[in-house]
């Protein structure tokens, strides 16, 4: 069971999906230069790994079946979205994510970007585990080396 978020959050899924090279995949949102990790909205009726599952087959299109968890964060991490930018996520009804990270093994399959009508990204790379914390918007820096640093001694 994972815990609440705080007042004022939206709890969140993000997953860090890993290849056989040790490669970690890394998506460039639609129509714009900003790179992330694949990542979603947990709904009401869902738990936090089927909102997973499903965030990571609407995304980036993997089924259950072809990844593995290798981990997932202990807790959920913080950020705040900027409040010039608030009004265009989520219609503005929170200050920010409490995400809880899971780390993901690909065992099977292809990346596919355009599974949903409306596709959040429309580029990926395999690029080296730190690499996405250089690259990442400023407000999520700070989540993204907490997650980074959880999780890197799972990879060989």
């Amino acid at each position: 069971m994972t815990e609440a978020p705080k007042s004022g959050y939206r709890l969140n899924v993000a997953m860090i999906v890993y290849n056989e090279e040790n490669k970690v995949l890394f998506c460039r949102r639609k129509n714009s230069e900003n790179w992330q990790f694949p990542q979603g909205g947990v709904d009401d009726e869902e738990d936090i790994t089927q909102a997973m599952y499903r965030e990571l087959n609407e995304e980036v299109g993997l089924l259950p079946e072809q990844v593995t968890i290798t981990a997932q964060s202990k807790g959920l991490f913080y950020y705040d979205i900027p409040p010039n930018i608030r009004s265009m996520v989520l219609g503005g009804k929170f200050k920010g994510q409490a995400q809880k990270y899971f780390l993901l093994k690909l065992v099977s399959g292809e990346i596919n970007l355009t599974k949903e009508s409306n596709p959040e990204f429309d580029d990926f790379n395999w690029v080296t585990f730190w690499y996405p914390l250089h690259k990442v918007v400023d407000f999520k820096k700070n989540v993204y080396r907490k997650a980074l640093n959880e999780f890197k001694d799972f990879l060989n």
